[in-house]
């Protein structure tokens, strides 16, 4: 497992872990990495391919995430795994992600159609999950939630069909452990989509709080996001665009559908810990949260 302290990697070492199959977690430091008892953690960085002989070696399953901001060591990480007798790569790659070989994206949609095309052409049995929206990008507006009852950013009729990572993972794991998933590429979105403003209020009533969305300049945002770590484009602020219409509500109707999607509703009342003010009231509870 890459991305094992992350997002959508901790949410599959998880329930890897829970259905009792062996896990090995990637990780740069295994004596900070916070992994269930029983996991195997092992020292090695997508960044320096040259970590990674002993943790790829005895291992047949990679579920993939990538942390870099562009492709350059994935060749060498894929020969690396190739070398070790990797078998099957499920790699969660990006709703947009180019299918025209002619098309050479830019920023987050460029390194993940890179890798794409590495896997296509590689002698592994690869499955493509194409994430839209993560619920976790909602985590964004965290600090603004805890100060007020107002979240301030461009965009709010923009629209997505958020996912929850624990859906992702799901997926991944089902593609790693069956057959018939080789060389698939699966869309993955939420149920339903909701406008950035409607997010906000979902959010409120897991609260029990009155927030509304106001719409700001991309400008403003901009000069917010980009100091905080972001590396937004022009005309781009954080993924979400206005001409974003969140990618439809779409699900591929087969076994790889997760039986119980999370809507951003159920998501909130899991863990609204991040939204609230310290010592303010008591977080919310549950088995999957936003975090």
């Amino acid at each position: 497992m890459t991305g094992a302290t992350g997002n959508v990697g901790g949410q599959a070492v998880a329930q890897a872990h829970w259905a009792g199959l062996p896990v090995r977690a990637l990780v740069r430091d295994p004596a900070r990495a916070d992994l269930p008892a029983g996991v195997e953690a092992v020292r090695g960085d997508l960044a320096d391919p040259a970590t990674l002989g002993a943790a790829f070696a005895g291992v047949s399953e990679v579920f993939l995430v990538w942390p870099l901001p562009t492709a350059d060591t994935a060749p060498a990480v894929l020969d690396a795994a190739i070398a070790a007798g990797v078998r099957r790569i499920a790699y969660v790659s990006a709703w947009g992600a180019a299918d025209d070989p002619d098309e050479e994206p830019e920023g987050i949609l460029g390194f993940h159609t890179a890798i794409e095309r590495l896997l296509r052409a590689s002698p592994l049995e690869w499955t493509l999950l194409r994430a839209g929206g993560f619920a976790a990008n909602t985590l964004h507006w965290a600090d603004q939630i805890r100060a007020g009852d107002v979240v301030h950013a461009p965009y709010a009729q923009a629209g997505r069909s958020l996912i929850h990572e624990a859906d992702v993972a799901a997926v991944g794991l089902r593609a790693l452990t069956h057959e018939g998933h080789a060389g698939e590429t699966y869309h993955l979105t939420g149920p339903e989509t909701l406008t950035q403003a409607e997010q906000v209020r979902t959010i409120g009533a897991a609260l029990g709080r009155d927030i509304r969305f106001e719409e700001s300049p991309p400008s403003v945002a901009r000069e917010a996001y980009v100091p905080a770590g972001g590396a937004a484009a022009d005309g781009d602020v954080g993924e979400v665009r206005a001409d974003d219409t969140g990618q439809g509500a779409h699900r591929r109707e087969d076994e790889l559908r997760h039986a119980h999607p999370s809507r951003l509703a159920i998501v909130c009342r899991c863990r609204t810990a991040p939204f609230r003010l310290a010592g303010s009231c008591r977080a919310g509870g549950g088995a999957v949260g936003v975090g």
